[in-house]
């Protein structure tokens, strides 16, 4: 009996030391994350036997296979991947998975060397390049179209179309043309583009007002704006063959206060008493006051801007409001240059295309959920498009 025990207690004691280990992490996989602009390793491992045991996981790095490695994140029991965000593009690094327990810890076997390198392309968004091709082609087919027939159709705006009827009056009236730029500054992130827009409509009225003989007045709020409108004004004269009617002082800074601007600009209405206001570019609590103070002289203001918080008072007190993207739309529609034109024609196509697919998204969606066998064509239909 005691030779029995003595040949059967190191088997007995193997087996208490198996029983009371905890299994490690194993097939831990580090690669380079994908999709990604460098920067970035993934680790994945499949999760301890023991994992309802364990505190939690403790991922550790090296630069080196046998250097020293170094804790750089913990992930819950249950969790199989972690992000190192923390890492140098070409570079090498290895890791491995520790996992820890109350009074134990045991370490997985190590993974690498892995490199973080930048891809050119996100390989799941092959809608998005899709669709931008498409959107592309159909930009320049229509700018390719409009170089041939410079009068493709382009839908209405009631406000784009008043602009020679607002000329008109103000020459048979005999009256001046009140042209306001707004607040914006080129510099401007909100209102540089609405300024760039209400530049390239005052070349038209401007070139409209020269062909009549009326004059026409631009106050600035801003000097670099001012000479652009001088520079715009000018040049529209030329075109016309008319360069001896313009008037260097018809465009003039006025001042760089927006109430004292405001203030002004309602004194010229009451002294010249123009016969068309146009209202175009960034404005802001002063849009009501240059409004009111033109209507009460009688004049067409035809107003025009992508500060949605002064549409309203806009839409209140002129005759004519062109709301949001109109304004940007306004000089391609006005001067039905092809460029221009092709460019909008093919944005209204894309904004089409866009529409039918949240509709057909919507609608998926409603199926999916009267009837749950169509949940999984709705799923698959919105992540292609929404990766």
């Amino acid at each position: 009996m005691k030779a029995f025990f003595y040949y059967i207690r190191p088997m007995l004691f193997s087996l208490l030391i198996i029983l009371t280990t905890i299994f490690p992490p194993t097939n831990v996989k580090a690669f380079d994350t994908p999709n990604d602009a460098g920067g970035s390793i993934t680790i994945t491992w499949k999760l301890s036997r023991d994992d309802s045991l364990l505190l939690y996981y403790e991922i550790m790095r090296s630069t080196e296979l046998s250097g020293k490695y170094e804790l750089i994140g913990r992930a819950l029991p249950g969790k199989n991947e972690f992000e190192d965000k923390d890492v140098e593009t070409s570079k090498q690094y290895y890791y491995f998975v520790r996992a820890v327990a109350e009074e134990e810890q045991v370490n997985s076997e190590v993974s690498g060397p892995v490199i973080a390198t930048a891809q050119w392309f996100h390989h799941g968004r092959w809608s998005t390049l899709i669709l931008g091709i498409i959107f592309c082609s159909a930009v320049v087919w229509f700018i390719r179209r409009a170089r041939k027939d410079t009068n493709l159709f382009v839908r209405k705006i009631p406000g784009l179309e008043a602009v020679d009827e607002a000329i008109g009056r103000s020459t048979e009236l005999g009256k001046p043309i009140l042209y306001i730029l707004g607040l914006g500054t080129l510099s401007d992130a909100t209102g540089g583009v609405a300024t760039l827009a209400a530049l390239s409509i005052l070349r038209k009225v401007a070139r409209k007002a020269a062909e009549y003989d009326t004059p026409i007045i631009v106050p600035c709020f801003d000097p670099v704006v001012m000479a652009i409108a001088q520079d715009t004004v000018k040049q529209a004269h030329m075109e016309v063959g008319r360069p001896d009617t313009y008037k260097e002082n018809s465009v003039y800074f006025l001042t760089a206060d927006q109430f004292g601007y405001a203030a002004g600009c309602d004194g010229i209405m009451l002294r010249e008493r123009p016969g068309a206001i146009f209202l175009q570019g960034y404005f802001y609590a002063e849009s009501l006051i240059l409004a009111e103070t033109g209507r009460s002289v009688g004049a067409i203001q035809i107003a025009g801007t992508s500060a949605t918080l002064q549409l309203p008072f806009f839409v209140a007190a002129c005759d004519y409001t062109l709301i949001g993207e109109e304004l940007f739309a306004a000089a391609a529609y006005l001067g039905r240059e092809p460029l221009m034109l092709g460019s909008i024609k093919g944005e209204d196509l894309s904004k089409l295309v866009i529409g039918i697919l949240i509709v057909v998204g919507v609608i998926l969606s409603s199926l999916a959920i009267l009837r749950p066998g169509l949940s999984n064509w709705a799923a698959s239909f919105i992540n292609w498009f929404t990766p």
